[in-house]
């Protein structure tokens, strides 16, 4: 397999300092070209429409203590971050996991494994308002063989569920397979305690409350509120009820949402990305081919990331990271990262 391969030894996960020395400064721009210069099609621009919620009341009983941490141990000799581009959807995501250390780093046998696409709008895969479903696909595939006793497929979806699954596409691959495809039924909700600044009392789809490891895997797209929507965004997932009433203080509840679902690994699909008029998109030239996945266990490097090599936006512009960080959730300097950064030649 004719590839290119660079691997980048970072100092870890500790915040770095204000006026960081030059080598640093010099690896985070070359991590940013990486990115930058792939693709074709439409720039980032700032529109869009915000989230709407049809699901059902909660029920009554108020669970308290549900917080979730599903992260693995840190191994310092694998990589934190892992960017991989160049090939098809499935290949991109054999490559990540395999950059990181296999999944069975991640996933055990007689796991039950939650997997949290963002499967928010009626919109088919071309659009990029979706997590691509053969992205999906393959981490079901990865996990099964890793000797995972369930693994199951969900989102609160923001359009009708049912046209949302279906148009999607992520309903028929994840059960292609072997996966088990649960739509947000609304007799399935908890009201939860999340222990947050802002958000304590919600209603939470069960099935996240009820799982061994958590994978998140969102689509990179532009946000109007946040500039873009990455991992931490995709959480609004779990979620029933209003949530519209989150606009308010969106930094604020992103974190207190990232510190109540610490998830096992997170995948931030970027094969294609809706880089303007998201979340919702629809129009083709809004999106940009970019064929690549960017994966990490340090969940704000990796918003921060994406983030800063699509819509050129600073951590600084993004609240939540730092309030993310200061949780002790990770760090926004991903240049600090361990990281492998490879080229696929499309025929792996």
């Amino acid at each position: 397999m004719a590839e290119k391969e660079e691997e980048k030894a970072g100092a870890g996960t500790d915040t770095a300092d204000a006026n960081p020395p030059a080598k640093a400064i010099d690896r985070r721009e070359a991590m940013l070209r990486v990115l930058s210069l792939a693709g074709i099609g439409a720039g980032a621009a700032v529109a869009g429409v915000w989230l709407r919620s049809r699901s059902a009341q909660p029920v009554e009983t108020l669970v308290t203590g549900a917080r979730r941490n599903h992260a693995v141990a840190v191994d310092a000799a694998l990589p934190e971050l892992a960017v991989i581009q160049g090939g098809e959807p499935r290949q991109l995501v054999q490559r990540a996991l395999a950059e990181l250390g296999g999944i069975r780093r991640f996933i055990s046998r007689t796991d039950v494994v939650l997997i949290k696409p963002n499967i928010a709008w009626d919109r088919v895969p071309e659009q990029a308002a979706n997590t691509n479903p053969l992205v999906v696909a393959e981490v079901v595939r990865q996990c099964l063989d890793a000797g995972a006793k369930k693994v199951i497929v969900t989102d609160v979806s923001c359009n009708d569920a049912n046209r949302c699954f279906q148009r999607s596409g992520i309903a028929e691959a994840a059960r292609a397979e072997g996966a088990e495809v649960l739509l947000p039924d609304p007799s399935k909700f908890k009201r939860v305690d999340l222990g947050g600044d802002v958000l304590q009392d919600r209603p939470v789809f069960q099935a996240f409350l009820e799982t061994d490891k958590i994978i998140n895997i969102p689509i990179a797209k532009h946000h109007s509120l946040t500039g873009c929507t990455l991992g931490m965004k995709n959480w609004y997932g779990i979620l029933g009820g209003q949530r519209m009433q989150l606009h308010q203080k969106i930094h604020q509840s992103l974190a207190d949402l990232a510190d109540f679902m610490r998830p096992t690994l997170t995948l931030i699909d970027a094969y294609r990305v809706l880089l303007r008029n998201g979340p919702t998109g629809g129009n083709l030239e809004d999106v940009q081919l970019k064929k690549t996945l960017v994966a990490s266990t340090d969940p704000v490097a990796l918003d921060a990331y994406v983030a800063k090599a699509y819509w050129n936006l600073d951590s600084s512009a993004l609240p939540y990271l730092k309030m993310a960080s200061d949780r002790g959730l990770g760090t926004p300097q991903f240049e600090t990262l361990r990281t492998r950064m490879v080229t696929l030649d499309g025929n792996a």
